[in-house]
């Protein structure tokens, strides 16, 4: 694959803006979610729980089996048993059985939130379009899932809760013409009621979470390092405020179900059971016809207008790729493979796969690959030389030789004598608004894309420093790329910055859009630090 230059730099000159082209809602709403994460960020640093929501569900579900499983051994699948032996565990054994028993019930509630809030994150940033479709639509099922094992479960206690919801269940199924005979039949009177129910309930409660499990491990297939637990600190952090919270507020029965009587107070769990009071007022088939609606929509949703048009995924340049395997490696979706070589080169054994329809356009494998390098002004090739650099692999529309023009014309277009680069990630900060004679900005579709060589070539091109800008720090809108550029700057990653490169130069920022004294901070803080410098670099 070839790319002129002369292309470049006409490519330069009309450059799409890539901060604003953003619709009045979504920068609306990413605003509130900017706000929400800045203030938590005070409170929490890196182990921000808005960082986290993926891995917290996860957690809630480990908290959710191990006390499930302490609670299946005292329970008893009878219509009396049921209610009988809950009620021993909350009031005889508050101390440890009730304490489980309410560790069980707030960890689903927390499941539920965290979901909750996972999928508007993953709504609000865009990230559910293209080959994201997958973790998108597998969460769907789990949703499902979640809803009703958590419904069963309230059902098994065999309160009045239990059986409010046990009767509106059976009326909102019988509107469906699929029973030979209405399900709300058999729940007329407490005779009806038999423990062969409670036995089915009990195995449902206990095989639908062993599929949402594998639903889980499914949703995260395409995921490179997906995290199913979260930092030490936040997971302890949360299991004490859970187990506080299951002390101070324990978890307790209504009174025990009795058919013969209209259930008229009831204290709802608003994260599983909100549809039910609109099951007694609403009409059945409209909440059939909501439900119906709201899982079309989610199912449908990635492919529905405005659609994001279709880029060029990365590619593979053999004549550079070494087989080494970086940029496999560091993919954060699993887009790149290694396969056997199919150029029969004489010394390299393997080369990368590029899969298209996990790519998401990040460029985090150009900064991987160590002939990603700005030094290699003409290479020699079997049929000649080219003055176009080039990588083994790269988008087309953003390859080495465009960036390094970008850095390039930056630089060249400053005539101070101490000014700044200022490197910026496309989902952070717009780092143009803060561009000035000293300070040149660049934008680049993640940080991790920056090759580590790229760095020391601008130094020697005229930059008296560089400040690099991500996500906020353990936010990465590419979930690797800031991880993989601070790995690679203190050469605990492959590609390594030289150590011949002057570190006191270099700088990092994290800095989301409403961040903007944060990164003014972080340029001031650095040109503060290159005029205590004695020795300027040398130009190329």
């Amino acid at each position: 694959m070839s790319f002129a230059s002369g292309s470049n730099v006409e490519r330069l000159n009309r450059e799409p803006d890539t901060h604003g082209n953003h619709s009045w809602p979504t920068r609306f709403f990413r605003s509130i979610l900017y706000f929400i994460e800045g203030r938590l960020n005070s409170a929490f640093g890196e182990h921000n729980p808005f960082y986290h929501l993926g891995d917290l569900g996860f957690y809630f579900f480990y908290i959710m089996l191990v006390s499930g499983t302490y609670l299946f051994f005292y329970y008893e699948p009878t219509v009396t048993g049921s209610f009988d032996q809950l009620q021993h565990l909350t009031r005889e054994q508050w101390y440890l059985g009730g304490v489980m028993r309410s560790l069980h019930r707030y960890a689903a509630d927390s499941m539920v939130l965290v979901m909750a809030l996972h999928i508007l994150k993953e709504l609000v940033m865009g990230r559910f379009r293209g080959p994201r479709w997958f973790s998108w639509i597998t969460g769907v099922p789990l949703l499902v899932m979640v809803y009703l094992s958590g419904i069963i479960g309230f059902w098994l206690v065999w309160d009045q809760l239990g059986q409010f919801i046990a009767v509106r269940t059976s009326e909102w199924l019988d509107w469906l013409p699929v029973f030979a005979s209405p399900m709300a039949r058999n729940f007329l009177l407490n005779t009806d009621v038999t423990d062969m129910l409670f036995r089915l309930l009990i195995v449902m409660h206990i095989g639908i979470p062993l599929f949402l499990l594998a639903t889980m491990l499914i949703h995260v297939k395409r995921v490179s390092r997906a995290q199913i637990m979260p930092p030490r600190m936040l997971a302890l952090g949360t299991l004490a405020a859970l187990i506080l919270l299951s002390l101070l507020q324990p978890t307790t029965s209504h009174d025990r179900a009795d058919l013969g009587i209209a259930v008229s107070t009831l204290n709802m769990d608003w994260f599983y059971l909100f549809p039910y009071p609109l099951m007694k007022t609403g009409s059945m088939g409209m909440l059939w016809a909501i439900f119906a609606a709201s899982l079309m929509l989610m199912l449908f949703l990635p492919w529905l207008p405005p659609r994001p048009k279709p880029e060029p995924v990365a590619a593979v340049n053999l004549d550079y790729c070494s087989g080494c395997g970086l940029c496999a490696d560091d993919c954060p979706y699993e887009a790149i493979t290694m396969r056997d070589r199919s150029d029969a080169h004489p010394y390299f054994l393997q080369e990368a796969g590029v899969i298209t329809d996990n790519c998401v356009l990040c460029g985090i494998c150009t900064g991987s690959c160590p002939s990603s390098n700005p030094f290699r002004h003409a290479t020699a090739l079997p049929f000649g030389r080219s003055e176009t650099l080039k990588s083994g692999i790269e988008m087309p529309q953003w390859n080495v030789d465009f960036v390094r023009h970008k850095i390039n014309r930056a630089l060249s277009g400053s005539e101070a004598t101490d000014k700044i680069l200022l490197v910026g990630c496309e989902h952070g900060i717009d780092v143009r608004t803060h561009a000035m004679d000293a300070v040149v900005p660049v934008t680049i579709p993640c940080i991790g894309m920056l090759p580590p060589a790229f760095i020391e070539h601008a130094l020697r091109k005229g930059a008296a420093g560089i400040l690099l800008n991500g996500c906020r720090k353990g936010d990465c809108y590419h979930r690797l790329g800031g991880k993989w550029l601070r790995d690679r700057l203190s050469n605990e990653r492959k590609p390594f910055l030289r150590h011949s490169v002057d570190r006191s130069r270099i700088d990092l920022c994290w800095a989301a859009p409403p961040d903007r004294q944060e990164l003014q901070s972080a340029i001031t803080i650095l040109r503060q630090s290159i005029k205590r410098l004695a020795k300027p670099m040398d130009d190329e």
